[in-house]
């Protein structure tokens, strides 16, 4: 019996935003996670699964997804604001005060930024 062939990563990745923009988190973040296990590298990917783990509530491993984005985008305006939100939920006000300023600065015409960072100074 042959080997099952490998589902193509884009179409992982596309399954995975279908799942995710359906509301299905959990199983979005199933072919996403695999989608960046084989290319780590790729932003894209990372994002959608650091949305997928965020909306589950995973919000520690949505963390290190936003983190991985930032790494190598820094000047990622909506990954810094994920981050900070990200690290808000974990209890990391700090670290969520620095990646919301960062999303603050680098966007200062986005309301909901300027929100979620005043929150962590109220």
């Amino acid at each position: 019996m042959p080997e099952p062939v490998a589902e193509p990563t884009y179409t992982l990745y596309r399954r995975g935003l279908e799942l995710l923009e359906d509301g299905d988190f959990e199983h979005a973040a199933e072919p996403l996670a695999e989608a960046a296990r084989r290319e780590p590298e790729k932003t894209s990917v990372r994002e959608a699964l650091g949305r997928a783990y965020f909306r589950a509530g995973r919000f520690r491993l949505a963390a290190v997804e936003f983190d991985a984005v930032v790494e190598t985008h820094p000047v990622d305006d909506y990954a810094h604001f994920c981050l900070g939100r990200a690290l808000s939920m974990t209890g990391d006000k700090r670290g969520a005060r620095h990646h919301l300023a960062l999303a603050s600065n680098l966007r200062p015409d986005r309301r909901d930024y300027r929100y979620y960072r005043r929150l962590l100074d109220a």
